[in-house]
Parts: C-alpha cells; structure tokens; sequence
C-alpha cells in the first residue's frame, strides 16, 4: 500500500484518493447552491440549496464561517474537509477551498504510516508462554440455565414487595379463613339471589 501512495506523490497529488473523489461530489452538488456574503472580512457566508426543493418547503441554508471552520451541517467541523457549502463560499469570494483540508489527509501524512519496518513475528511454537499464576474459577451466577422457565434478571426495589395479606379472601362474604365453597353464608347468598331472580 505504501507504495500506492508513492505513485500517487509522483503523479504530483497531494491528497488521499479518498479526500480527492469527496472533494468532486462536493464541487457538483455546490453548483446547485447560492451564497450570501455576510462579513467578507469575518469570512461568515449563509449558503442556501437551491436543487431538490419542494414549493411547499423552504430552502435550507447553512450559516459557513471560515475562520472558525465551522459550518451548520456539522460536517466541516466533523470530517476535516470542506463539505458542498464550504466549497461554494470559497468559490464566491476566490479562495483556494483546499487549505481547508486537514493536513491528515495528505499522502505525505499517510506515508508516515509506513516509514516504521515491523519485524517477523517468531513462529507462534516457539513462543515462551508465563504459565498462571492463579486459577480462574468461573461464576455459577453467571451460568445459563438450559433447562425449564426462563428467570428473571430483574433488579427488584421497593416497588416489588407486595403488601402483606391475611391469606385468601372468600369469595362470597371477602372475609379470611376459607373459601367460597366452604362459606357459612353460602346458603344465604344463594338462598337470597334465587328468591330474587323469583320476584
């Protein structure tokens, strides 16, 4: 790879391949946008798209300042290189929009990967391996059950304790001790709704 970018330098670029095809798609979709100089000595522009514009909705624009190397669509100030509205505030005012990109991405910066020679690694046999020097004994907590009902890994507060009861209520007269079968005044609640339903 290094000598990719070697060929690159020699054919007299200056950015990474990369950088360089950004660059063509942000000069494109800069042709589509007009700009407003709002301090030519700030470098402050409020650039505005044009294309793709429905008549229902306005047209966005972006507030560009230069200086500051800043721009409203965060991508300036993100990616380190012009985005479309930097590139067309350069074009208004005749600057040179490739000083605005990082120097990070120049070949000669990429090259500086390569200048360090990394030496052969040994064949992994012959490696000296420290034995341990105390045992890993796992986590039963943290074991999964394979078998029977998923539980619950919630983390239970005071909002799961349930309030204290006297047992189950009857059914037919609420109160504790039994149940609606074995209610003393079964009889007469359904002693008194058959009589009911009579009338």
């Amino acid at each position: 790879m290094g000598q990719q970018q070697v060929n690159q330098m020699e054919a007299g670029h200056v950015f990474v391949e990369g950088i360089r095809d950004a660059m063509v798609v942000n000069r494109r979709m800069a042709r589509s946008m007009t700009v407003e100089v709002y301090s030519r000595h700030n470098e402050t522009f409020r650039v505005t798209e044009t294309i793709g514009c429905r008549p229902s909705i306005p047209p966005r624009s972006y507030g560009v300042d230069l200086r500051n190397r800043r721009c409203d669509c965060r991508r300036f100030q993100t990616l380190y290189f012009p985005c479309a509205h930097v590139v067309e505030a350069c074009a208004k005012v005749g600057l040179n929009v490739e000083q605005f990109i990082d120097e990070v991405y120049t070949i000669k910066r990429t090259l500086r990967v390569w200048e360090n020679e990394f030496p052969v690694l040994p064949d992994l046999s012959t490696w000296e391996v420290p034995p341990t020097t105390f045992e890993l004994v796992p986590d039963i907590r943290l074991r999964r059950n394979l078998k029977g009902r998923p539980q619950s890994s919630r983390i239970r507060n005071e909002m799961d304790i349930r309030e204290k009861s006297d047992g189950n209520l009857c059914g037919v007269c609420r109160l504790p001790g039994h149940n609606r079968s074995k209610c003393p005044l079964r009889n007469y609640h359904v002693g008194q709704s058959s009589q009911s339903s009579r009338n």
